[in-house]
């Protein structure tokens, strides 16, 4: 079986939408491939005293539109060819969010749960000084992405800021709001995914999240704030999984008593409550919509056949392959995708770097109302794109 390339699948899918839009092929050839990719190798002290060597990445696809943007992860599983993918995700992102950037994205390739937070620190900082001359609040802006958060920017900006000898704050978004971050930033892209998910019911006629029955995989920052999000608009969440496993509970899990219990270092396999049940990361259960929120490459051909929803809003990147996609649309069943759906996340960034650069502080309100009147806008665009080209949401995206 050929194994899953995340960036031949992002080419082919734009491929196919080239074609579609009847876009210039010389204009398609510019932005097929990254501007720069860069591989930095990280010698860092262990606490013991030993030397490991990490491999990190900085991939920059487009900057026609704006200062590159994207977050960094940390994962064992991360490489050149995933972080390219997500790199020209990002481009596309903010080109569909109508937001004055283009796209990156950086990953080291570790196990963030085998280091301690001294080890972590250093490796952070190593990283930002590999990578100093290519980022800047006016050249390419990092952000949080798998298994990063606040504090992992606040040891870049710090690292950053000492290189210049002056506070630089505008060079990394998602940081703590102490340090210039932006309210609302943390939950954004799971704020963005719901947004996502009342814009692609209500053209269907359903105006309302009341009841509808969704289902979350993946238990991050992005899976665990929309799973919060869509209970606080009255929506039934049915299911959620991490890596440990599932939980079911037909009558709605109470996903802010989840999250506070993942949130104390615990794992989904021992969570217990009335009428939960436990089930395998793999089963499919019938659900209104479907939030795949963990990593790229989970929904595959064999998953499309038996899925149970009516709805798939993607929050992570890519998760759902070409030929997945085609399965899906023959179904009937309505896939948002990523490019549009986890938007959120870069459009409070872009938020909170104005703000840098203006030296202003928004309220969270402010914040979450421009939030979902950019992403109207941006689903009204698609929706008029998909008129006029008759084709799916991923394809007018």
């Amino acid at each position: 079986m050929k194994k899953y390339d995340p960036f031949e699948n992002v080419q082919t899918v734009m491929e196919q939408a080239a074609i579609l839009g009847k876009i210039d092929r010389r204009m398609f050839e510019i932005i097929k491939n990254p501007q720069r990719e860069t591989k930095v190798y990280l010698p860092v002290e262990m606490d013991d005293g030993s030397i490991r060597v990490f491999d990190g990445y900085r991939v920059q696809h487009s900057n026609i539109r704006g200062p590159f943007k994207g977050g960094i992860r940390y994962h064992q599983n991360c490489d050149l060819n995933e972080i390219k993918a997500l790199a020209t995700w990002m481009s596309l992102k903010c080109a569909v969010a109508n937001i004055p950037y283009g796209g990156a994205k950086g990953g080291i390739q570790v196990d963030p749960s085998t280091l301690s937070k001294r080890e972590l620190c250093r490796l952070t900082r190593r990283y930002t000084y590999a990578i100093e001359p290519l980022i800047g609040a006016d050249k390419d802006i990092p952000a949080p992405d798998v298994n990063t958060n606040a504090q992992t920017m606040a040891w870049v900006l710090d690292t950053y800021s000492m290189l210049h000898g002056k506070p630089c704050p505008g060079v990394v978004t998602g940081k703590p709001v102490e340090l210039g971050g932006s309210r609302g930033r943390a939950s954004a892209t799971g704020r963005g995914v719901v947004i996502a998910t009342q814009l692609a019911l209500k053209t269907n006629g359903v105006d309302s999240l009341d009841g509808v029955k969704v289902a979350v995989q993946g238990m991050g920052n992005v899976g665990a704030n929309a799973a919060r999000i869509f209970c606080h608009r009255n929506a039934c969440v049915v299911a959620l999984s991490d890596v440990s496993g599932g939980i079911y509970c037909e009558s709605g899990l109470d996903a802010d008593a989840v999250s506070a219990f993942l949130e104390e270092g615990h794992l989904l396999k021992d969570y217990q409550a009335e009428g939960v049940s436990h089930i395998s990361n793999t089963e499919l259960l019938t659900c209104d919509v479907l939030v795949p929120a963990a990593l790229e490459n989970q929904i595959n051909a064999e998953v499309a056949e038996q899925l149970r929803c009516r709805y798939i809003v993607e929050g992570a990147n890519g998760p759902t392959t070409v030929e997945a996609d085609a399965i899906l649309e023959q179904r009937g069943i309505t896939l948002i995708p990523d490019i549009f759906a986890n938007s959120g996340g870069v459009i409070v960034s872009y938020f909170e770097w104005v703000q840098n650069i203006q030296e202003l502080t928004w309220e969270r309100s402010q914040v979450n109302e421009m939030l979902e009147k950019l992403m109207t806008a941006s689903f009204g665009e698609l929706l008029e794109e998909r008129k006029k080209t008759a084709c799916s949401y991923r394809m007018a995206a």
